[in-house]
């Protein structure tokens, strides 16, 4: 659940938690709370909770009290499984591609800017190659752009690739992004591929409503 207007992460977590009793209560499907929703720490990482995947946590749940879900027995549904419920600010999926061919490169960056390897709050990393732009990208996933915003990872990633030799061929946006995570960025310092207003949350909003009305 995503704060977007009219609503706080505080009421986001609340119906987060809501929602996860009735999942176990209703359904009977184990339920995990994650991010912001965690009552536990080690649980604010999606990944924490997923590790193993469903097999490794069949026989984990029922011998490991960590493994053990938030609402729902130290068994999985037989045919569900279980699932994950959380709160968080908006995520925003953003890219850099480097002018270079070397996958080493964009790993090594991904690397040092991501959060689980001790680099940017909020901010998750892969290095990846690009075959049909014939080059290499640091993808990621920004977790909350209040605390590291598109800005930061880009002048940090640029910082690192120049200390490579290499440079920042353009970077991208996937989906939407909130207007107050783009206010006041220069879009061309950027290097900003196909950005368009269409991309801003709350023109889309505003437009969903003005057709439904």
């Amino acid at each position: 659940f995503v704060p977007i207007k009219g609503a706080g992460l505080t009421d986001c977590i609340e119906i987060a938690r809501w929602v996860a009793e009735e999942t176990w209560r209703r359904f009977h499907i184990p339920t995990y709370l994650y991010e912001a929703a965690a009552r536990d720490p080690r649980r604010k990482n999606l990944e924490y909770v997923r590790r193993g995947q469903f097999e490794q946590l069949r026989e984990e749940v029922r011998q490991n009290p960590d493994r053990r879900p938030d609402f729902g027995e130290a068994d999985l549904h037989p045919t569900a499984g279980a699932t994950a419920v959380g709160a968080r600010n908006f995520l925003i999926a953003y890219n850099i591609n480097l002018k270079s061919r070397d996958l080493s490169l964009a790993k090594s960056i991904a690397s040092k800017v991501r959060a689980s390897d001790g680099g940017l709050p909020a901010v998750k990393a892969l290095g990846l190659e690009v075959k049909a732009l014939g080059l290499v990208q640091v993808s990621m996933n920004l977790t909350d752009f209040l605390t590291t915003s598109i800005s930061a990872v880009f002048d940090a990633i640029a910082a690192e690739a120049s200390r490579a030799g290499a440079a920042i061929e353009s970077s991208e946006i996937v989906g939407l992004v909130p207007r107050r995570a783009i206010e006041n960025v220069d879009i061309a310092r950027l290097k900003l591929r196909n950005f368009s207003d269409e991309l801003i949350l709350e023109n889309q909003l505003e437009e969903t409503q003005g057709n439904v009305l």
